[in-house]
């Protein structure tokens, strides 16, 4: 009885998690016709970001206790895994194939690798360097450098700075999860001896949504948009879609829905689970980008493709306590994050 409970709610969690994965991977190819029909990228991250955090109103009252118990988690969380990796994807999605940005987004697990080495002088195994290796040759051969940087080098840069955002996003849950330490250092007891529940991931979403709005409303100045864009239409792959259509995407389906299936997936999987069949994300942007936007990607670089993911899963999961999920676009990392530190879409993106 309980053994059937158990596989029906891994086959739940496992069709949450791939709905997630689907919704993340779809914001790049529908927001590249937007910025393609005139819109800034600035602008359709405002859009999405504000859309989104007024549907999660509600959450974020509920969990209102968040903004006085972790605001630095808040506001981390908001600036860097909302804000910065999501402006950053979509400025480098109007220079470079999705697919590829997301790839090179995907570098994150690696680089926290290279923070905890490096900065915080703390030991990694081999397997994680072992990662590390691969998902940066693998990236080789996705901006296929044999060629001289085919691509362009601002997009790519933009990219990596989507990925160093998710990174910073890491890097703070990891701070934020040592809060409420005993003095002894013991796990989960506050200074006080109570015991310390992790900050509800929903409550986190909502509130990094909010203030990622208030960030990006500052650095967009969205009152200079052109809005009769959004009543238009936007061209992909040669068919024109309603603009309106295309926001509505992004908001409910690749935001709302994403974040919030990813959560309750990891709840219903694991962390780790969840964040392997999260890397599927950019499996599914570089497919519909290819069917919907007609980015076509060489032979080459789906090889490279395959051996990043490699690369950042065997990466991520090798780590020191590693943030969980990859974040996306993003910032699907950033669900899966909240939920593991937090233990750690992700982010992606």
């Amino acid at each position: 009885m309980h053994a059937s409970r158990g596989t029906q709610k891994r086959s739940a969690g496992l069709g949450l998690a791939l709905l997630s994965a689907f919704a993340f991977g779809g914001s790049g190819v529908a927001a590249k016709p937007l910025i393609e029909a005139g819109l800034d990228p600035l602008h359709v991250v405002w859009l999405r970001v504000a859309g989104a955090a007024l549907i999660m109103l509600p959450v974020a009252w509920r969990h209102r206790n968040l903004v006085r118990e972790r605001p630095a988690l808040l506001a981390g969380f908001g600036l860097f895994a909302v804000a910065g990796v999501q402006a950053f994807y979509f400025a480098s999605i109007s220079r470079i194939p999705v697919g590829v940005a997301l790839l090179v987004e995907y570098l994150a697990p690696a680089l926290v690798l290279g923070w905890v080495r490096f900065v915080q002088r703390r030991p990694v195994t081999r397997a994680a360097a072992l990662g590390v290796v691969l998902a940066v040759g693998g990236l080789a051969c996705v901006v296929e450098v044999w060629a001289g940087l085919s691509f362009d080098v601002l997009g790519l840069l933009l990219a990596l700075g989507a990925a160093c955002c998710q990174v910073g996003y890491f890097v703070l849950s990891d701070h934020g999860g040592k809060v409420g330490k005993s003095g002894d250092g013991r796990e989960g007891k506050g200074g006080g001896g109570r015991s310390v529940e992790p900050p509800p991931p929903l409550g986190v979403i909502a509130y990094g949504l909010i203030v990622g709005a208030l960030v990006l409303t500052v650095v967009a100045r969205p009152w200079g948009m052109d809005w009769s864009l959004l009543g238009g239409t936007a061209g992909m792959n040669g068919t024109g879609v309603p603009a309106w259509v295309l926001l509505g995407w992004i908001v409910l389906m690749a935001t709302v829905l994403a974040y919030g299936t990813g959560v309750v997936s990891v709840r219903m999987l694991s962390p780790q689970v969840a964040g392997v069949v999260a890397c599927l994300e950019a499996v599914i942007a570089t497919v519909l980008a290819w069917v919907l936007l007609g980015e076509h990607l060489s032979a080459p670089q789906l090889i490279g493709g395959f051996v990043v993911l490699t690369g950042a899963f065997i990466a991520q999961s090798s780590a020191p306590k590693p943030p969980s999920g990859p974040v996306a676009a993003g910032a699907g990392a950033a669900a899966a994050a909240a939920e593991g530190e937090l233990s750690a879409g992700r982010a992606s993106h």
